[in-house]
């Protein structure tokens, strides 16, 4: 991409009392250029950034253009946020796999929805997902020069054919190729495999992760652990895609199936290497490993150990919970039906506060046709379906994993307060374990404010 393409980066908000407030900086600015030099992404300008002495070209909200000179300590934040991570646009992928969530969606809902990341920069800035099959020269250059690393890789399996079979991309069969530029540059991976029944199980799957794990070797390991999760399909998806749910057996086959390498990984390595998301235990019925199993959670953003910290989260909260509250009180707590049994417990804990009744609702989500459900994945129809035969009571906690991360927005692109109206109660949103437990115990003054 050409200087002259990269879009000037808009500011969306000044922290206060940061260099840039102290130089007039305001939301509507945008920044063209640090030192002569155009900034692709957030990971070019916090680069350009640790220079002592800065010469920032920017642009007003007026569209005229200002020259500002900054000096500061190296390791000085301007505080500036911008709209976007990326400057010059998003890298979407040139894949088309047929259990690619983005395609399993209905047509009609906002545009985000089916934008297709697979862009290594927000990889390495937020442990998003890539397949690699869409760099160019250029960008692997600019990942070995920058040291961008680790990133994240689906890579769902290592055999060429399997892998382009899933992909629908030629390029795909260049992954262990592609693992071993890594090791090369002595750069990291975290890896995950969808696992699809009849595609890239059984055999394959072994393969796959004996593969990976040839490249989790010395003090740099290439390969520094995998994740294995289940296939998620909804009703919307392309009917020849030739995917099929797992069920019950299949999930306790791939369970028994991991952990017997896992067992022989944690005697090579003296790590598990390749972990289980926790939803297929849920799927399988079966309970989840100690949470000693997860050690450092390192992928704790597949789903895996996540039921476990929010148990200890909330374990260690619970501590602080009064003997009771001032004012009776009830409260639906809305979850996907997926973690029911685990936070059951949990549900039981927080009636033990004398006062306060909590009713867990573990929904299954109507909307995407699916039998088990993480909490995620409900929408706003989902929850007018499911709540409203309940008495609601005092009102509703609802975890905010369920919204767009900067709006409050489901999946369907019903607002929150849609839902609100419609179910003619007060939805709060929980945030975290914190607020889940603050909001139960509240006096009854702030419980009612809107």
């Amino acid at each position: 991409m050409s200087e002259a393409s990269i879009r000037p980066a808009l500011i969306t908000h000044v922290l206060p009392d940061s260099i840039a407030a102290e130089v007039g900086f305001e939301a509507g600015d945008r920044l063209v250029a640090i030192n002569g030099q155009r900034p692709r992404d957030l990971i070019d300008y916090q680069f350009l950034c640790a220079d002592e002495v800065l010469e920032l070209e920017v642009l007003d909200a007026k569209g005229k253009t200002h020259t500002v000179e900054i000096e500061k300590d190296y390791d000085d934040d301007l505080g500036l946020e911008f709209e976007s991570a990326l400057f010059d646009g998003l890298i979407q992928c040139n894949n088309r796999c047929p259990f690619c969530f983005i395609d399993q969606q209905p047509p009609g809902k906002r545009q985000s929805l089916y934008l297709k990341d697979d862009d290594y920069r927000l990889s390495f800035l937020y442990s998003s997902y890539l397949t690699l099959t869409n760099l160019t020269d250029r960008e692997w250059e600019r990942i070995a020069q920058m040291r961008l690393s680790p990133l994240y890789v689906s890579v769902h399996a290592t055999e060429p054919e399997v892998r382009i079979r899933l992909l629908k991309n030629p390029r795909a069969g260049l992954i262990l190729d592609q693992l071993r530029w890594f090791q090369s540059q002595r750069l990291q991976i975290h890896a995950q495999v969808v696992l699809c029944p009849g595609i890239n199980d059984g055999p394959h799957l072994e393969q796959t992760l004996l593969d990976l794990a040839r490249f989790h070797s010395g003090d740099i390991p290439t390969v520094a652990s995998v994740a294995v999760v289940p296939v998620g399909l909804t009703r919307f998806r392309p009917p020849e895609d030739e995917l099929v749910s797992v069920t019950l057996e299949k999930a306790r086959e791939v369970i028994a199936q991991v952990q017997a390498l896992q067992a022989k990984f944690h005697r090579q390595f003296g790590t598990n290497f390749a972990w289980l998301a926790d939803e297929w235990f849920l799927i399988a019925q079966q309970p989840l490993p100690p949470a000693a199993h997860y050690e450092d959670y390192p992928q704790i953003g597949n789903g895996v150990g996540s039921i476990h910290q929010f148990l200890s989260q909330f374990h260690a909260a619970a501590a602080q919970l009064p003997a009771h509250v001032d004012q009776p009180r009830r409260l639906i707590w809305v979850v996907g039906n997926a973690v029911e049994y685990a936070f059951q417990p949990l549900v039981e804990r927080l009636n033990q506060v004398e006062g306060l009744t909590v009713q867990m609702a573990a929904l299954r989500s109507l909307y995407w046709g699916q039998q088990i459900t993480v909490t995620g994945l409900l929408t706003g129809e989902d929850l007018l379906q499911g709540l409203q035969p309940l008495d609601l009571g005092d009102g509703i906690l609802l975890p905010t994993l369920m919204l767009k991360h900067d709006q409050a927005c489901f999946l369907d692109d019903m607002t929150v307060e849609q839902v609100q109206e419609r179910l003619k109660t007060r939805i709060w949103l929980v945030h975290s374990v914190e607020e889940l437990l603050a909001i139960c115990v509240s006096p009854q003054e702030k419980l009612l404010r809107k």
